[in-house]
């Protein structure tokens, strides 16, 4: 079994200094919306509906641990869940 080590420190309102053993990242947001970035990393975007645990992330630029990876490409089942992320969105707030 691994370990993990993560620590986070909140450095002002929706802004946070995460800590792991694979180094420190940054994430700006907070519910609904959280944008995760690391140097080197690629960056990840996860959009929720608070209080239903439905959620979508993806992942954008490059990631140094794969070269040659651009990119993430939003398969059929991620704009189905974005989809029902909005549909869910609309029916809460109207």
């Amino acid at each position: 079994m691994g370990f993990r080590f993560r620590k986070s420190v909140k450095v002002l309102p929706g802004v946070r200094l995460n800590f792991s053993k694979s180094g420190m990242s940054t994430s700006i947001g907070g519910k609904g919306l959280t944008v995760n970035v690391k140097k080197g990393r690629k960056t990840r975007t996860t959009i929720s509906l608070p209080g239903t645990g439905l959620s979508h992330t993806s992942y954008s630029g490059t990631d140094s641990t794969t070269p040659g990876a651009n990119g993430h490409q939003v398969g059929f089942w991620g704009w189905v869940a974005a989809a029902l992320l909005l549909l869910a969105a609309v029916k809460l707030f109207s």
